[in-house]
């Protein structure tokens, strides 16, 4: 099922598109601007596999200025670095289950071509998959820890195959050989069941059940719907899957292996995205994307009661994991407001932890904002979600600037996460409305399914409606609103330029596609299993429907731009070729169109180096300074200031 795997808590809910405002601190007159250094200096923390002996966690983070790997102590103390890579990023994958071994994933520069590499005791590093070309995922330990498994396109570039590596010898046999194009779930303990699914467009698929051992294919879903595997019971006799079969949401349910049915275990109003048993199956963990943001609940399953988890201020957990002896886990707590922590949390004793601080000191947490979930009306009535990022300066006497930003995709969703590059704008003075247009994850199959066919079209006219809202607001200055977005967004992005030209005022193209015949025809081979379902949703370029998509294309209409845009790409992009942001910028730039271009060597689709966000979200705000903001002037940070008057 291709639905975003996390979600967002309805906390206002708007009515006429009037909002309630809520009580903030009066913190406008001594609000300080922060230079893109010292906003993204923040750092960046994901993963936390227990060691063997339960004394520390592996973890990810960018504090070098890429990712490496690091150790830190479930007690507390400095995160200990264990990879000291300076080009391209390190992202840890677990701890042996028996010892202080390591794996690791590695690409090159944002290739997405990663390989599983091993870091033994004494700190010599093994690439385990050394086949050219070939991209590798790590798909989890054996119950007997002898052994890991993971998928690799070594065979045939188009087809994920599933293979098992023992630990001991390092040599890998082939589990699996994919040659329909399915896409494999996590294997049972017995090494039996293979859950399989096959994509039918974007947001259905049908699932299966692979018997490994006599080759049988068993059919789960009854009828068309989007389904996905969650995890195999304890007892290996259920597989336990999502599905919104009969409904507008994904709920739970478990397969019975030996007779063949089905029945239903959990449902709430929003998707359960996922959802898995912990080592021994004492706990259950469920993902609920409830309106944009996670909602996680941890069942004992002996007494079928959710249990309590750390209740901490102002910051909501979002992710969670159990060390094997399911006494102990570790889990990150955030909010759009402020990045995510890494604690550790003793379910006997009580014991917590904060392992990381990862706000830069040199930034007041006050002067950040939280965002707000709204909703408001499109041309055609639909209600649009929406999350609104409101600058502290911003007031019917000071009216600023804005931008609409819109998500990846298409069938992505903007959610209440923190995100540096959008505090940043804030910051410095520009609200944000990130639109959740429709065929948006995250609000039912049908409203998914809305821009099917009709993309540039109704989806971007959701988009318009989205400024016309921020335009109506008394703190918004009318004429001074933007786009802004990534990839889809930037597609998006370049779409309002070119089909809408009178609506923003400037536009900001994040390695967003602009030739879609292109971009279908050269998706990355490992795409295989999701093509058609792909070809579905937008079209097949190899038909009919090039007419269609040549039309909604900007590349071939650029001579309609007229309002400044700045391009952002990374020449490793497998997704969206550079040789999309190089013709869209020459082509505007025939019309005498204020066209800048920023180009990365060592990026792929978006950008993880942290020398290279300072100068591309730097590069944005003097764009947006200059272009949108215009006669409002720029306001120099603190940061900047003191630089000024020390020099």
């Amino acid at each position: 099922m291709k639905k975003t795997v996390v979600a967002l808590l309805l906390t206002t809910l708007f009515l006429g598109c009037k909002e309630k405002e809520q009580a903030q601190p009066n913190i406008a007159d001594t609000l300080k601007t922060y230079t893109i250094q010292q906003m993204m200096d923040n750092e960046s923390v994901f993963g936390g596999s227990f060691s063997a002996d339960k004394s520390k966690l592996l973890v990810s983070s960018n504090r070098s200025g890429i990712y490496n790997m690091y150790t830190v102590p479930v007690s507390g103390g400095e995160l200990k670095p264990v990879t000291a890579s300076d080009s391209a990023s390190i992202f840890s994958i677990s701890f042996f289950p028996k010892d202080d071994r390591m794996l690791f994933r590695m690409d090159n520069n944002g290739d997405e071509i990663f390989h599983i590499f091993l870091r033994d005791t004494s700190g010599v590093h093994t690439d385990l998959t050394p086949y050219e070309g070939a991209r590798t995922n790590f798909y989890g330990w054996a119950k007997d820890k002898k052994s890991f498994y993971y998928t690799s396109n070594q065979r045939d570039k188009k087809y994920m195959d599933l293979y098992e590596m023992d630990i001991n010898s390092l040599k890998a046999k082939l589990i699996y050989k994919n040659e329909v194009g399915y896409d494999i779930g996590g294997i049972s303990n017995d090494k039996t069941y293979l859950p399989l699914t096959k994509a039918i467009n974007t947001n259905d698929s049908d699932l299966f059940v692979f018997n490994l051992k006599d080759k049988t294919l068993t059919k789960i879903n009854t009828a068309q719907s989007a389904n996905s595997s969650a995890d195999f019971s304890p007892d290996g006799k259920f597989l336990y899957y999502t599905t919104d079969e009969g409904a507008e949401f994904a709920y739970l349910k478990k397969f019975d292996l030996e007779a063949k049915t089905s029945e239903k275990v959990m449902e709430r109003d929003w998707d359960i995205a996922g959802s898995y048993f912990t080592e021994n199956g004492k706990y259950q963990v469920t993902y609920i994307n409830e309106d944009a943001k996670n909602t996680i609940e941890v069942m004992d399953v002996a007494s079928g009661k959710n249990i309590d988890l750390p209740d901490l201020d102002n910051v909501s957990i979002t992710d969670v994991g159990f060390a094997n002896d399911e006494k102990q886990m570790r889990f990150y707590a955030g909010g759009s407001h402020t990045p995510s922590n890494l604690f550790y949390y003793n379910l006997e004793s009580k014991e917590l932890n904060q392992l990381t601080d990862v706000l830069n000191e040199a930034i007041d947490g006050t002067h950040l904002v939280t965002a707000k979930v709204i909703r408001y009306p499109s041309f055609d009535g639909l209600e649009i979600p929406a999350i609104y990022y409101k600058p502290h300066q911003a007031n019917a006497e000071h009216k600023v600037p804005a931008l609409v930003w819109v998500h990846g995709g298409p069938g992505g969703q903007s959610r209440q996460n923190f995100s540096a590059f959008l505090q940043y704008l804030v910051n410095h003075g520009y609200a944000i409305l990130a639109v959740n247009n429709r065929g948006s994850s995250g609000y039912g199959k049908t409203f998914y399914q809305m821009d099917d066919l009709n993309h540039g079209d109704k989806d971007l006219k959701d988009c318009v409606e989205g400024k016309n809202w921020l335009a109506q607001r008394p703190e918004i200055d009318a004429d001074k609103i933007g786009i802004i977005g990534g990839s889809y967004g930037g597609y998006m992005t370049m779409a309002a330029l070119t089909y809408t030209p009178d609506e923003f005022a400037v536009g900001v193209n994040l390695f967003g596609v602009t030739n879609w015949i292109r971009t279908l025809r050269s998706i990355p081979p490992w795409w295989e299993s999701f093509k058609d379902a792909l070809y579905k949703e937008l079209g097949d370029p190899n038909s009919a429907d090039s007419v269609r998509l040549r039309e909604i294309s900007p590349l071939f209409h650029t001579d309609k731009v007229t309002k400044p845009l700045i391009v952002l790409q990374g020449s490793q992009d497998p997704r969206v070729l550079q040789v999309e942001s190089d013709e869209i910028v020459a082509g505007v730039r025939k019309n005498g169109v204020p066209v800048e271009y920023v180009l990365f060597e060592d990026e792929g689709h978006g950008f993880v180096k942290k020398e290279n966000q300072i100068e591309a979200y730097s590069k944005v705000l003097e764009f947006l300074d200059v272009y949108l903001k215009k006669d409002q002037g720029t306001l120099k940070s603190d940061g900047e200031k003191m630089e000024e008057e020390t020099n």
